[in-house]
């Protein structure tokens, strides 16, 4: 059984690290460089930097920051919002990122996974798939940070994305995020059955048993906290430790 990553995602929106609910209403939590810096020293595995006004501007804006955190971060480090072209993931790359989150364009030009996986190997390009829920045992991917319905069924896009070269999914429930009530389980169960590339579940952790709970539910090799962490209801140390007294084997 691989070791579960914990993972700690950072929304960043004009220079500051930004949460919402829902992927609305979006608060200013912090400074991304600071941030990234204390959840590296308290044990996290990777950290996703998500430029969360890039679908507006066509652009990840996150280099600088990347670059920054590259000083104090020894973990690796995706980088997404925006993605749309080749030079995009050159640039994300060039900055010191080791993966490329991709969501929007995907769903619009779906080769453009080949070519990338092609360009920079499978283990760079991670689809970033947005769900939510539309009917029982149902979801639709969303796209434009989930404002846009895609008409996509979640299930048949993540095997598409696995068969076009993606070397892993997030999943992020739309539903659950930022709701801090616990991960959508039954989404990522299903997700998890239907492909054998890694996925990274993201979207609903209020407390460390919601992760435990994620786990022990879901075949998922990662987790993707925001809010429990950027609002210290837990710490990367502390969701570890609890996985770790549920015999669930992590990095320590």
């Amino acid at each position: 059984m691989n070791k579960k990553r914990v993972i700690a995602r950072v929304d960043v929106k004009n220079e500051f690290v930004i949460k919402g609910i829902h992927l609305e209403g979006l608060r200013k939590v912090g400074d991304p460089n600071e941030l990234a810096k204390k959840y590296y020293e308290s044990g996290v595995d990777e950290i996703i930097f998500m430029d969360a006004v890039a679908a507006y501007y066509d652009r990840n804006s996150l280099s600088h920051i990347i670059e920054k955190a590259c000083d104090d971060v020894f973990v690796p480090i995706a980088v997404g919002g925006g993605i749309r072209t080749i030079e995009d993931v050159q640039t994300a790359l060039n900055s010191g990122a080791d993966k490329v989150a991709i969501n929007t364009k995907a769903v619009q030009d779906p080769e453009f996974i080949e070519r990338a996986a092609k360009v920079f190997g499978s283990q760079c390009i991670v689809i970033s798939i947005d769900a939510k829920h539309v009917g029982d045992g149902k979801w639709e991917a969303y796209v434009d940070n989930g404002r846009e319905p895609t008409g996509l069924d979640v299930i048949e896009w993540a095997q598409k994305v696995e068969q076009l070269g993606a070397g892993e999914i997030m999943l992020t429930s739309i539903d659950a995020e930022g709701t801090k009530k616990g991960f959508d389980c039954d989404l990522n169960k299903v997700v998890c059955d239907a492909v054998t590339i890694p996925v990274i579940s993201s979207g609903g952790a209020g407390k460390t048993s919601h992760v435990i709970e994620l786990m022990e539910t879901a075949e998922v090799d990662a987790v993707a906290v925001a809010s429990l962490v950027h609002y210290e209801l837990s710490s990367i140390e502390e969701i570890k430790k609890d996985l770790l007294s549920k015999g669930i084997k992590v990095r320590v």
